[in-house]
Order: structure tokens, then C-alpha cells, then sequence
């Protein structure tokens, strides 16, 4: 994957501080932006929370389709992760600048639903590994995503847009601690259910990721303080190593 030369984003400001990004975090000062009419209604606290609460309902139904028929460990522990998910979201701050690069917002969206698009089309599959080293990936994939979503708090959201800066927690460590958990949890799938399609499904939910992360920090890193923490935080998904 690369980064995007010359795709400048244009940025909106609003009076009052706002914050929140799913894994998009940025400083407390906006930087200088333009007045464009969509952005500044997209930024109203109102409208959204509107579309958080939007964002979250394709979660529900699938979600509640397939509890119905599978209530194991496993699955409460994944309720739990997606109940959190729509709890931040709901009560999430709004931000103080978004997007408008039209790529940013698709990758953005189809990384967002591209887990729910896995439970509805995925495959029995044969196992690759025993559980001994199925459930530590499992468990710590799950841990990341709970550390992760804990320290972002209200500072979440589905695009890239500048919110407060988290610094400490999961983010002390890695930048995108909740894409680490993505990855983490994709390994798993794959090793517990492989099949040809399984993989390509977990392999493209990974691109998506690594193409999310790159756009986020494209826009972010406009804002010093932002790009001062990707300097103090050199790593992006695992500590030490990448």
C-alpha cells in the first residue's frame, strides 16, 4: 500500500471544540480550513449523532439473526465488542473537521461493514490450527479491540475526521490499536474456518484495514499536534514492529 501524494483533503472548522473518529484521533486546535456548507453540517452535534446512530443499525439485524442460532462463548464475547462499538458511537463527540476526499469516505465505509459483509457470505471451513494456538490469537485480538475502543471513548467515528487527541492507553503503544485487533481476529478466522473463500475474505477485510489506516493518517497528519504524536508514536499496529 501507498500513501496518496497530492490528494489534498479539504478541512472545515467549527467555534465550539468538538472531538471523535473510530481510530481517527487528532489534535485540539483545528488547522485553517475552508467554510464548505456539507462539512459545516456535518459537524452540527445533532445531525451527527444522527448518523451515529445511523452508522450502527446495519449492526443490529444481522447481528440479532445470527444470535439466534449460535449463543456460544464466542459469540457473547463478539455481542459484547459490537455493543460497545454502538455505545461510543451513539454518545461520541462530534468533530471539528472532515474529510471530503471521496476515496477516503469508501474506504471508510466499506472497511466499517466489511465484518458484517464476512458473517453473512462466510463458509464452514476445516480448521488449520488446534484451539492451544487458535485462542490466544482469539483472546488477544479481543483485548485489543476492547483496550482500544476503552482509551478512544467518545473520540470515535467511521470517517476520518479530527477529533481529540488519545494518547494514552492502547494508543501510547500502537496508533491503531483497534485495526490491530482486526488483523488479529482476521488470522484467527481464517485458521479456525479456511477455505479458499474465507481467506480471500479475511485477506481483503486486511487491505481494507491497511488502506483505512493510511487515509486517516493522510488527513490527520495536517495537524501538527497529530503529526508530533505519529513522531512520539513510531508504530502503527504491532509495538516494535510495524
Amino acid at each position: 500500500m501507498v500513501e496518496f501524494a497530492g490528494q489534498q483533503p479539504v478541512a472545515t472548522t467549527v467555534p465550539q471544540q468538538g472531538t471523535a473518529s473510530i481510530d481517527a484521533r487528532a489534535g485540539g486546535v483545528a488547522p485553517r480550513a475552508g467554510s464548505h456548507p456539507i462539512l459545516q453540517w456535518l459537524v452540527n452535534p445533532w445531525v451527527d449523532k444522527t448518523l451515529a446512530i445511523v452508522a450502527v443499525l446495519p449492526f443490529v439485524y444481522p447481528i440479532a439473526i445470527h444470535f439466534r442460532h449460535h449463543f456460544r462463548f464466542g459469540e457473547i464475547v463478539y455481542l459484547a465488542q459490537v455493543l460497545l462499538l454502538i455505545g461510543t458511537m451513539i454518545f461520541r463527540r462530534a468533530p471539528v473537521r472532515i474529510t471530503t476526499n471521496k476515496y477516503y469516505w469508501v474506504v471508510s465505509f466499506v472497511a466499517s461493514y466489511w465484518g458484517l459483509f464476512i458473517l453473512s457470505v462466510e463458509q464452514p471451513g476445516r480448521s488449520l490450527v488446534g484451539s492451544r494456538v487458535l485462542l490466544p490469537i482469539y483472546a488477544l485480538g479481543v483485548f485489543m479491540d476492547v483496550w482500544g475502543r476503552l482509551s478512544l471513548g467518545r473520540n470515535i467515528g467511521m470517517l476520518p475526521a479530527q477529533r481529540q487527541i488519545v494518547y494514552g492507553g492502547a494508543y501510547r503503544w500502537v496508533r491503531h490499536p483497534i485495526y490491530t485487533s482486526v488483523f488479529l481476529l482476521s488470522v484467527a478466522g481464517t485458521l479456525a474456518s479456511f477455505s479458499l473463500p474465507n481467506f480471500l475474505l479475511y485477506a481483503l477485510g486486511i487491505v481494507w484495514f491497511v488502506e483505512r489506516t493510511l487515509t486517516e493518517e493522510e488527513f490527520l497528519r495536517s495537524d501538527p499536534k497529530y503529526a508530533a504524536y505519529m513522531q512520539r508514536v513510531r508504530w502503527r499496529w504491532l509495538t516494535g514492529l510495524i
